[in-house]
Formats: C-alpha cells, sequence, structure tokens
C-alpha cells in the first residue's frame, strides 16, 4: 500500500478515484473465511486470490482486522470494495446473522476507509456477485449457498435486494435452515439437492425471472440437471463483481447542488379593504352599485 494505513484517511468523499488507473481491492466476507484479491480498471485480476479464516466470534474489529491483513500482502490498490453477509444500506450494516457481534447499525464503509485509508463501498455479498454474472435484461434472480442463503432480485440491471434467506420455505424452516451448510451437512448431499430442487420450483413461480444464477460454495454440490434458464456460476463472483459497485456511479465526485434562482421578492402594496377606500372622500367605489 502507498499510504500509511495507520494514518488518519484523507477524504473520501471527493477522492475516491484519485488515480487515472484505479486498482481495487476486492473482498468477499463470508461465514467461514474472508477472500480478496486486486483488479485492474477493467476488472481483471492482477493478483492471486488470497483467503483467510473467518474469525471465531467474527466482530467488527476481528473482521477488519483481516482485512488489512489480506490488504498488506496484496499491495498497491486505490480504493476498496466489499461483500457482506447481511444487510446493508447506504454503506452500514443493519444484520449479520452468520458472523458475532456488534454488527448492528454498525459503519462498516466507514470505519473501513479509515483503517485503509482509501474509499471504500460495501454491498450485500449476493448483490456484488449479481453485479459479476447478469445481463442487464429482463428480470434475473441471483441466490448464493454457501454459510447462509443470500439472494438479489435484478430488473434491467437495476439491483434490488432481497432477503429470502429467513423467509419461510419448508414446513415452516427458512431457505436457509434447509439450504444453508448446516442443512448440507446435517441432511446429507441427496436431500440438500431435493429440497433445492423444491426451491428453485417456488422461486419460479414467485417470481416468474427470466434467469436464475447459482453462486456460492455449496453450489458445487449440485447433483441434478437443472432447467436450461438455471445457471450455475463461479464462487469467484463474489470478488469479480466488486468492480461494479464503482460502476454504479462515482461517490469520488461531489454532488453538484441543483440550485433554484429565486425570484426577487416584490414589497406587495397595502390593500385597503373597500369599505376603507370608499369612505374616503373622492374614492370610487369598488362594489358596484345595484341599479334599477
Amino acid at each position: 500500500m502507498a499510504d500509511d494505513p495507520k494514518q488518519p484517511a484523507k477524504s473520501t468523499t471527493r477522492t475516491a478515484l484519485a488515480s487515472s488507473n484505479p486498482r481495487t481491492l476486492a473482498v468477499d466476507v463470508g461465514g467461514t473465511g474472508i477472500k480478496a484479491m486486486v483488479l485492474d480498471p477493467k476488472g481483471k485480476p492482477i493478483t492471486e486470490r488470497l483467503k483467510m479464516a473467518t474469525p471465531k466470534n467474527a466482530t467488527p474489529k476481528k473482521v477488519i482486522g483481516t482485512i488489512r491483513e489480506l490488504a498488506e500482502k496484496l499491495g498497491q490498490f486505490e480504493c476498496v470494495s466489499v461483500g457482506f453477509p447481511g444487510v446493508i444500506k447506504d454503506g452500514v450494516v443493519y444484520t449479520a446473522p452468520n458472523l458475532g457481534k456488534g454488527w448492528e447499525s454498525y459503519p462498516l464503509e466507514k470505519e473501513l476507509a479509515k483503517k485503509l485509508n482509501r474509499p471504500v463501498r460495501v454491498a450485500n455479498d449476493a448483490d456484488v456477485q449479481g453485479l459479476a454474472c447478469v445481463t442487464g435484461k429482463g428480470d434475473e434472480l441471483v441466490i448464493t449457498l454457501g454459510t447462509g442463503f443470500g439472494s438479489v432480485l435484478f430488473s434491467d440491471g437495476h439491483r434490488i435486494h432481497l432477503e429470502l434467506g429467513h423467509h419461510p420455505f419448508h414446513k415452516g424452516k427458512t431457505y436457509e435452515d434447509e439450504l444453508g451448510h448446516r442443512a448440507l451437512k446435517k441432511k446429507g448431499r441427496k436431500r440438500w439437492n431435493k429440497m433445492l430442487r423444491e426451491a428453485i420450483d417456488d422461486l419460479a413461480r414467485t417470481f416468474n425471472y427470466d434467469r436464475l444464477y447459482i453462486g456460492g460454495g455449496s453450489a458445487e454440490q449440485i447433483s441434478f440437471q437443472l432447467p436450461q434458464n438455471v445457471k450455475k456460476v463461479s464462487n469467484e463472483f463474489g470478488i469479480l463483481g466488486g468492480i461494479k459497485l464503482w460502476e454504479e456511479g462515482d461517490s469520488s465526485k461531489p454532488a453538484r447542488a441543483l440550485r433554484i434562482k429565486a425570484k426577487p421578492k416584490v414589497k406587495a402594496k397595502p390593500t385597503k379593504p373597500p369599505e376603507a377606500a370608499a369612505s374616503q372622500p373622492g374614492a370610487a367605489s369598488e362594489i358596484p352599485e345595484n341599479r334599477p
């Protein structure tokens, strides 16, 4: 890294992409592992992919510490993108059910930018994976099968984050209960595949999608032939999609304020009530007389 990450972070609002050819440190935070690599401006890897185990009781401090360690090993980069397993809004974490405590309302984007001294963008990990694989045409659903169950819907390329993992699916159990890593380990591959086949049918009826993409580490366990409009995608898309977070809009440039010129104030002349005006000598009455 060019700058000392221990130094106070520079303004990330105005210097998000200071370099004309910015390199992006792309990070994928998972329930069991944290992966990272550096991408060139076109989104192609320029370093190897490094992986470290997700710390036990993965608190914000531990996760950020792991990301910093990966960053130091990977070298130079100008900006950072992170896929995170939870609900993210404006860089703030609201849920992280498969990690440790301390994540509720945690400003991950802001805190990580301070630690790395680089501008950071954070999104849900399924969203990031989807950004790497969707065509941008029609309704495209993306699900990720890993420690949990991630989901995002794209409509003509516009992403809408979903939390299907915690939605009831089968006999009162959620998609994550039936298709998460614990379920795969407990029930075995055969029964897990049976549940996945049912889930695909349910999702097709619910969303009437044009295409469904299935990613995540457990996608390798799929043993049945997928429908024609369903595709298994590489788990590396969870990292490669990171470059797309910066293509969605450049927050490095301060938003141009919409300035509306105010009309000059015109002092209104005081008006007199008709009765008062009519009572003055020589004043014409504003109320017409009733003439026969």
